[in-house]
């Protein structure tokens, strides 16, 4: 079968790509790395030929409200017209828990935005929604940081190893489309603020942690924590690897 991995070079398209290629897939990793670009639709009409199902993976390399709506619009209407054209038979997009849940925060509006492009597309389809990576707890942790210390909210989070996201993907690209989605979080919910203190703990040592502060005002890329916004409310699939094994790898 021949898998377009759009994103294919990143972090979680590079594992996507070699998990396909072991089951015996035709992986095709497309980045403008590779010369493919869903914005200016540079090489997509060669990259899609012949494929059956396509991933998308890629992200904006902007989080300003408007620029990150720009470019998941922009990206999911070249690359969705191409998949037509082509005939391609899944289009799997890898979206985020909690994207109906979050209107203040831009992101998660043009994730949403691009979750309405994809099932208005005609294309079959499977969406992918995944809690927050352990990858991006120092970016998390950065945002929340103040003159004063770091604004916490208490607010629930099960974010999620990248190695079990790319895993969940490679499962579900060769399978038939749901024509719906799917939620995949971590083995353990904790408070933001927990997942942040852990993770300075394990980075700076235990003197960082008297700089937090459990702030039930504080926002998260935009929009307050509840304790179900970006968590998953119903049925999900749940990674093995808790945030306590995944430091321990980093060394």
């Amino acid at each position: 079968m021949k898998i377009v991995v759009i994103g294919g070079t990143g972090l979680i398209g590079s594992k996507l790509v070699q998990l396909l290629q072991a089951k015996g897939h035709e992986a095709v990793p497309a980045s403008p790395a590779t010369g493919v670009n869903t914005i200016t639709g540079e090489g997509l009409a060669e990259a899609l030929a012949g494929a059956d199902v396509v991933v998308d993976v890629a992200n904006s390399p902007s989080f300003e409200d408007n620029a990150v709506m720009e470019f998941f619009q922009t990206s999911g209407k070249n690359l969705l017209a191409a998949e037509a054209e082509a005939g391609v038979g899944h289009h799997v997009a890898l979206s985020i828990v909690g994207t109906d849940r979050a209107p203040d925060s831009g992101y998660l509006r043009a994730k949403a935005a691009q979750e309405s492009l994809v099932k208005d597309s005609g294309i079959p389809y499977t969406i992918v929604r995944a809690t927050q990576f352990f990858e991006f707890a120092g970016p998390i942790a950065q945002s929340a940081r103040t003159p004063d210390g770091y604004h916490l909210s208490p607010g629930a989070m099960q974010p999620i190893a990248a190695e079990e996201v790319s895993a969940t993907l490679a499962d579900v690209a060769p399978e038939p489309p749901l024509n719906g989605t799917v939620d995949l979080a971590g083995p353990e919910r904790f408070s933001h603020a927990d997942f942040v203190r852990r993770w300075l703990e394990a980075t700076e040592g235990e003197a960082a942690l008297r700089e937090v502060r459990i702030d039930p005002q504080a926002r998260y890329f935009g929009t307050r924590l509840g304790d179900t916004t970006i968590v998953p409310t119903g049925p999900a699939r749940l990674g093995t690897i808790t945030f306590a094994q995944w430091l321990a790898a980093r060394g």
